[in-house]
């Protein structure tokens, strides 16, 4: 995993880099810090561009990609053989959609189906033989996670690609990831999923859930690339699509969780040290749940692996992360008190001013506080409004019953939560039935967390983590005149 990026390899600063200070100093990354460029690193840095010809070209690109500053422009690295790859495909029932999905496979590479236990066990074995796929049927039904390291023990290439039998595979899709092994620290990929046209599945007309999960489905993370880790932008990606590198995998998947074993593997893999890369270039089409009973619960069911991820991954798992005066700033407002305001300005004078100490090498330090400040600020309200409508809400709901402040306060960020995603997303739904859809989205996905802490005793998956200390500067680097 400490092999330098090959000669060639390129990254480009992400869209949420603010580059400042003539070039000298760069602010963003998961979580935001400031690095300050020598001259050296600056001439390496064009339009927004690193393309690594040396040692201290590809460690400086390289510290990009760590700090989540930059991403791979996958369209100018080397592609790899595709051929290297083994499909391996966990299914349990659903002929009709692994027919679909092998189709779109096609014949060139090994595929390993898993039959986790069908009902109908002799369609599923007809179809994989259809499309001349190795088939593993399972005496037992074991989950999801389990029946994909079934299949894992069995690849003898160096790349598989887990695919979910309810999804379709672009033509370019794999050959998109496998890109991104040109960095040996890179273990895993994840494409962008999108939603299944509805002519293309069988007995369903398209609804209103379908519409809203087309523009709002869990799977869907988003248009911007990113480093895959807790607490970044892109903090997890889906099992339904994952190219993984074989022996960074070790064991697998959590074979004892049947939901969340996607995150946990992610997560997993970032404690050691590798690299995830969720790649929006690449897409995938899946079969979403359209209808209502189906979708609420499948989002209920999300909502309990929270409290599984509590336990093995503590406050990565935290429905909010603000420093504490952030947190400040936001009950001060969520108080609605004559005072409220007052103290909110003073919290975020006090912020400003601490930090325009921090950065006193900007060319602009007050400047540049209070941007940071004003952002900082920005996230604690929009991290509120989760806590308030998705993971607090029945204590929201309480809340309600009893205070007119509280109901003022869901409203506002009811309000505030639609139309900020409307505009975002954009659907093909109107702002009423987008509105409702949001809210039940929300509730479920609330009920799932508070379900498994009730169920778990244990209150990890419902606490935001304030952070009271920061990290410290690092030290300036020889090799490419870089401090953060």
């Amino acid at each position: 995993m400490t092999t330098p990026l090959p000669e060639g390899f390129v990254v480009r600063l992400n869209r949420n880099v603010r580059v400042r200070d003539g070039g000298r100093t760069l602010v963003g990354g998961a979580p935001t810090r400031m690095v300050t460029l020598s001259p050296t690193a600056r001439r390496l840095l064009a339009d927004r561009t690193i393309r690594v010809r040396d040692r201290i070209s590809a460690v400086l690109a390289d510290r990009l990609l760590e700090t989540g500053m930059a991403d791979p422009v996958v369209a100018e690295l080397p592609g790899l053989d595709a051929s290297q790859v083994t499909f391996v495909v966990p299914v349990r029932d659903r002929p009709a959609a692994l027919d679909r999905l092998l189709t779109s496979i096609g014949d060139r590479n090994r595929v390993i189906v898993v039959d986790d236990c069908s009902h109908d066990r002799a369609a599923v074995a007809e179809v994989a033989a259809a499309h001349r796929a190795e088939l593993v049927a399972l005496p037992v039904n074991v989950g999801p996670a389990a029946a994909r390291n079934e299949g894992l023990r069995r690849v003898t290439t160096p790349f598989v690609a887990f695919t979910d039998s309810d999804i379709v595979l672009e033509p370019d899709t794999v050959s998109i990831l496998l890109r991104h092994f040109n960095d040996s620290r890179v273990a895993m990929a994840a494409p962008l999923v999108l939603a299944l046209p509805d002519d293309r599945v069988a007995r369903r007309p398209e609804g209103w859930v379908g519409r809203y999960e087309e523009a709002r489905s869990s799977l869907a993370l988003g248009p911007d690339p990113g480093t895959v880790r807790p607490r970044a932008p892109v903090s997890w990606v889906p099992s339904a699509c994952l190219v993984a590198r074989v022996d960074a995998l070790e064991d697998g998947f959590s074979a004892d969780m049947r939901v969340g074993e996607d995150v946990d593997l992610v997560w997993r893999l970032a404690e050691r040290g590798w690299r995830v890369r969720y790649e929006p270039g690449a897409t995938v089409r899946h079969e979403h749940r359209t209808a209502v009973s189906d979708w609420l619960g499948r989002k209920a069911f999300y909502g309990t692996g929270a409290h599984l991820l509590a336990q093995r991954h503590g406050s990565d798992v935290a429905p909010a992360v603000l420093a504490p005066w952030s947190a400040g700033f936001a009950l001060a407002l969520l108080a609605q008190r004559r005072w409220s305001l007052p103290v909110a300005a003073v919290i975020f004078a006090a912020a400003a001013a601490r930090i325009s100490a921090k950065v006193e090498g900007s060319d602009h330090p007050v400047r540049f506080a209070l941007s940071l400040t004003a952002s900082g600020s920005a996230a604690a309200v929009w991290q509120t409004t989760g806590l308030l409508l998705r993971h607090w809400w029945p204590l929201a709901a309480v809340g309600c019953v009893f205070s007119r402040r509280m109901r003022r306060a869901v409203a506002a960020a009811a309000v505030l939560d639609t139309v900020g995603d409307y505009r975002r997303t954009r659907p093909r739904l109107d702002p009423f039935r987008f509105a409702i859809a949001r809210r039940l989205d929300d509730a479920a996905y609330g009920y799932g967390v508070w379900w498994g802490a009730i169920k778990g005793r244990s209150p990890k998956a419902l606490l935001p983590d304030i952070r009271w200390t920061t990290a410290g500067r690092s030290g300036r680097s020889a090799s490419t005149g870089t401090s953060s």
